[in-house]
């Protein structure tokens, strides 16, 4: 059988100068499959991720960036209609999802909701502390214990509490992602919400001790400091401003040197970063996602 000249190679070799030709083609569609492969593949396909505080703002957008990501995701709230109609949305989208009622300063709720979501979806490879309130705003010495305490029980307590009980899971593991929600307030003072900074800064040394103690187990604990979002909390506290909500949120503006407070979804893509394997290599650090705030 004659091959024809320029189409394959002969066996005596006389055609050999078309190899670099056929090996160029061969390596341009490795490269194509490769590159369509990376688009084609989610950032935490098949991860299952408990977000605390999800039922709204950061945690919200972060339940809904994880899961289109390919996440599984315990959406744990005390706001028990937001949080089951965000996991009735998430699986009417094609998502996975379940809500559970979770009073992140309960440990007997804590230990019984990371074993029902376990069970359910099979590990929790990664947990997002981002439950937190506000509290009081008053100078230090107007602060009755309850009010210290009240907060502390949440925003302290309860990433303490929902730490302890996700890492027996990640252990067994041996992988996982710790993402604690502190604030720009964990770095820097304001003059306003004592026990607010307080808490901020304690969660900040919390992620980095604990990213030591469980870095032998592949556990990466980390933590994002958000400057102003749109969320709840922050219209909360426009509302109850002595200026007006208008005036309120103008002046946060202005402290942002980009011009403007961040949405939540700024912080949720920090999240999904953070959860997933792209950022393996980071551990005990501070992500601050903060318009410039505290670069002054």
């Amino acid at each position: 059988m004659t091959v024809k000249e320029g189409l394959l190679p002969c066996h005596d070799g006389t055609a050999a100068h078309l190899l670099p030709a056929f090996v160029e083609l061969y390596l341009r569609v490795e490269f194509k499959i490769q590159f369509i492969k990376e688009i084609i593949m989610k950032r935490v396909d098949q991860k299952v991720a408990v977000i605390t505080g999800a039922a709204c703002g950061i945690g919200r957008a972060t339940a809904l960036l994880l899961v289109r990501e390919g996440a599984k995701v315990a959406v744990t709230d005390i706001n028990d209609k937001a949080g089951s109609d965000l996991a009735d949305e998430i699986n009417a989208s094609g998502g996975v999802a379940r809500y559970w009622h979770l009073d992140t300063a309960d440990e007997d709720n804590v230990q019984k909701v990371f074993t029902e979501v376990a069970s359910e979806f099979g590990s929790i490879d990664v947990l997002i502390n981002n439950a937190g309130i506000a509290g009081v705003d008053k100078p230090t010495h107007e602060i009755s214990k309850k009010e210290w305490e009240t907060l502390m029980s949440v925003n302290v307590t309860g990433v303490f509490l929902c730490t302890k009980h996700a890492i027996p899971y990640m252990q067994k593991a041996s992988a996982g992602s710790i993402i604690n929600m502190s604030s720009i307030y964990g770095l820097v003072g304001a003059a306003d919400l004592p026990p607010y900074h307080a808490s901020k800064g304690a969660v900040r040394l919390m992620s980095k001790n604990d990213a030591l103690i469980y870095a032998k187990d592949n556990i990466r604990v980390n933590s994002i400091h958000p400057g102003f979002i749109m969320t709840p909390l922050v219209q909360a506290l426009a509302e109850e401003s002595p200026d007006g909500a208008a005036a309120f949120m103008s002046q946060l503006d202005s402290l942002h040197p980009i011009g403007h407070i961040g949405e939540p979804d700024d912080i949720a893509y920090g999240v999904l970063y953070l959860a997933s394997d792209e950022s393996r290599f980071v551990t005990g650090t501070e992500l601050v996602i903060d318009g410039g705030y505290t670069a002054r």
